[in-house]
């Protein structure tokens, strides 16, 4: 007997979920996010190398984690901002992190990552984990990346092994498996320059994060 596929409704919806959650359906792809990326959320807000002072983000934070892991970062002097296009994450992460948005610590968006409604320079850092499969336009968002970090800033972008994906069923179904050194290119056409490229897990997990900051200013 062969093995069972998944039937192609069920990897639509859930392509669907994950690109942008909603409903009851939603919240269960949150909490599963939740869990199954915890590490490499980790490891990228380790990345960062913040001070407990910084003003920092989470784009595309989902379920919430990485937030949770700034806001520890940052402590009671810095703020984070997190920004969702999903309604219902956006919505779990108000009612989850209500002391902390009381407090002012934290402001939370519902918003494209294509256009950020971030000051110009206002940020320390940047992480964006597993959002980069789901953008039609990778430079437009590059630019917004590059447009909210202060000069030395450092934003670190998240994203599953290419080959690795390029296994998954699910990815037949509205992502945009990009190789990294696309995602280089358009960061640096935006003035970001990759100053490392760390890998995370091996195999199926394989995970790289990409990290760059804005180039310096020419004298």
């Amino acid at each position: 007997m062969g093995s069972l596929k998944t039937p192609t409704p069920v990897l639509k919806a859930l392509a669907a979920q994950l690109g942008h959650p909603s409903g009851w359906r939603g919240r269960l792809v949150g909490r599963m996010l939740n869990r199954r990326n915890r590490g490499i959320i980790r490891a990228a807000v380790d990345a960062l190398e913040a001070t407990p002072d910084a003003r920092l983000a989470d784009v595309g934070f989902g379920g919430g984690v990485g937030i949770e892991l700034l806001l520890d970062t940052v402590g009671p002097d810095g703020h984070v901002a997190g920004v969702d296009q999903s309604e219902t994450m956006v919505d779990a992460a108000h009612r989850r992190f209500r002391d902390d948005l009381t407090a002012g610590r934290l402001s939370l968006f519902e918003a494209s990552m294509e256009y950020l409604p971030l000051a110009d320079a206002s940020l320390d850092g940047v992480i964006t984990l597993n959002t980069f499969y789901f953008l039609p336009d990778l430079g437009r968002a590059a630019a917004e990346f590059a447009r909210v970090l202060r000069p030395g800033g450092r934003l670190v972008v998240g994203v599953f092994d290419p080959a690795a994906m390029q296994r998954m069923p699910v990815v037949e179904h509205g992502f945009r498996v990009r190789p990294t050194e696309e995602i280089t290119s358009a960061l640096e056409a935006a003035g970001l320059v990759q100053t490392r490229h760390l890998r995370v897990g091996h195999g199926p997990d394989a995970y790289h994060l990409l990290l760059a900051s804005p180039a310096p200013a020419r004298a």
